[in-house]
């Protein structure tokens, strides 16, 4: 049983920071991406970032200069580090991957359970 499990999300004021983790887990044989997508009431899901096994990274326009994304490939972990966090980020985050899952190898795509970031004074 492959599996991503979130942590990090809560309550935070305007200007303030927030670090979101996303841990895999399971017969996991390479993991090729991992990102993070949110959804706001009434809204699609978005990216929000993305890092492939490269270690390249992809934005949203709306987080550039504010989030970063980074990996610890030993644990199977992303991490979304979110600064100078605005209203407008309030929102459900979903850690997802796309990774190669062994005996038998096959490639999966999976989400986590979200994670609420409220951004309110």
């Amino acid at each position: 049983q492959v599996q991503l499990v979130e942590s990090g999300g809560g309550l935070v004021q305007p200007g303030g920071s927030l670090r979101l983790s996303c841990a895999a887990s399971g017969s996991i044989f390479s993991i090729n991406f991992m990102g993070w997508y949110r959804q706001a009431p009434g809204k699609e899901r978005e990216l929000v970032a993305l890092i492939i096994s490269g270690g390249n990274t992809n934005y949203a326009d709306s987080v550039k200069g504010r989030f970063t994304i980074s990996r610890d490939n030993a644990k199977n972990t992303v991490y979304l580090q979110m600064n100078s966090l605005k209203p407008e980020d309030t929102a459900v985050y979903y850690c997802n991957a796309d990774l190669i899952v062994a005996a038998p190898y096959r490639n999966l795509e999976i989400w986590g359970q979200g994670t609420l970031v409220t951004v309110s004074s």
